[in-house]
């Protein structure tokens, strides 16, 4: 496994007003602007346990997230309301 900086910045992709431990997925930023900067992901309840992609590939995905396409894994997946 790469070594994961320890000086790095997480910032929780969690709803809205969303309380509690979730969890939650993390996203750290590393060091460059370029395509290949480090992008690290993990999630609140296995922090130790860190993906790590690069910032073109990041982009890609969170256009195609914006653009719709991976709606199909979350139709019919209900809201804490009980609503879809």
């Amino acid at each position: 496994m790469a070594d994961i900086p320890s000086d790095l910045i997480w910032t929780r992709a969690a709803p809205p007003g969303a309380t509690g431990p979730g969890p939650w997925i993390e996203i750290a930023f590393g060091e460059g602007a370029d395509g290949e900067a480090p992008v690290y992901l993990r999630e609140t309840s296995d922090p130790r346990n860190v993906v790590t992609t690069n910032r073109r590939k990041w982009d890609a995905f969170v256009l195609g997230v914006q653009a719709g396409e991976f709606d199909h894994f979350v139709e019919g997946v209900l809201e804490d309301d009980g609503t879809e």
